[in-house]
């Protein structure tokens, strides 16, 4: 059983599955970040230059499929199909999976008794259970879920203390995304500066952070295998140390791995980093 009402301020009919009801869903941070952000981009079909000017698409409805809640209610994902169409009736794909920001780590440890000129690093890997893969023993970064309330830098270290052990202050991140970001251009759709790992069906976006710190060889070897994650939250982790220049191979499977590598080198080489 479905209701149909009307999506405010947008005119639009609406369909609510049986145990959400309006107010719950505009109050989910990530369908109002959805449709202003889609709404932004259709509204730039005005220009005589945008390709889709002379029969603009228009957002015509808007179903919810399915949703999911978290702890104490929360709602937590939420599947819809839109209707998005010209006058010529075509259509584009427009099933989404929502379920928000989230932000990535590349942690890297550099031996104490490294030259200072020395490329000697390590990156912190995490090896847990990923159903929706498949997998009991996914290897990925450090990764995790921004909650409405929370900043992306103060995620990003919740998520550094929570999986890792390493309690740092939120002012020693480096956000790979913010720096490697293309300047907007005027008019600009307003994406988030994030990385889009499956934009074809999902709005989750990752902004991806980097942490630096120099350890001992002993506490190197001491962090690989270390057992770590909220148990109460399901997570059962393993962390891998890898050296750098393995770590495109140990983390191929991992959108965030390779993307974080690729903002890292590149930054790099632009010399786009802060000094250490």
């Amino acid at each position: 059983m479905s209701t149909t009402t009307t999506l405010p301020s947008h005119n639009i009919p609406l369909s609510l599955p049986d145990g959400l009801s309006q107010d719950q869903l505009l109050g989910f941070r990530p369908f109002n970040n959805w449709i202003d952000t889609l709404t932004s981009s259709l509204r730039l079909q005005s220009s005589a230059s945008h390709p889709f000017h002379a029969d603009p698409y228009v957002l015509r409805s808007v179903t919810i499929q399915s949703f999911d809640r978290f702890g104490g209610g929360r709602l937590g994902f939420v599947k819809l199909a839109a209707t998005v169409s010209n006058s010529g009736g075509e259509s584009l794909p427009a099933i989404a999976f929502l379920r928000g920001p989230s932000v990535a780590m590349l942690v890297m440890l550099i031996p104490d008794d490294a030259p200072p000129d020395s490329d000697e690093r390590y990156v912190v890997l995490t090896v847990q259970p990923r159903i929706a893969a498949g997998s009991l023993g996914f290897v990925e970064l450090p990764a995790g879920m921004v909650d409405d309330e929370g900043s992306f830098m103060g995620a990003a270290a919740k998520e550094m203390e929570e999986e890792l052990g390493v309690e740092i202050h939120e002012d020693k991140l480096t956000c790979l995304s913010e720096l490697a970001a293309p300047e907007d251009e005027a008019g600009g759709e307003g994406l988030a500066k994030a990385m889009f790992p499956s934009a074809g069906g999902c709005d989750e976006h990752i902004t991806i952070f980097s942490y630096e710190r120099r350890i001992s060889r002993d506490q190197l070897l001491e962090w690989s295998g270390r057992l770590t994650g909220l148990r109460s939250h399901g997570e059962k982790i393993t962390l891998k140390v890898v050296p750098m220049k393995d770590t495109w191979k140990a983390g191929a499977r991992d959108a965030k791995c390779l993307a974080a590598l690729a903002l890292w080198q590149g930054l790099q080489q632009e010399k786009k980093l802060p000094s250490a």
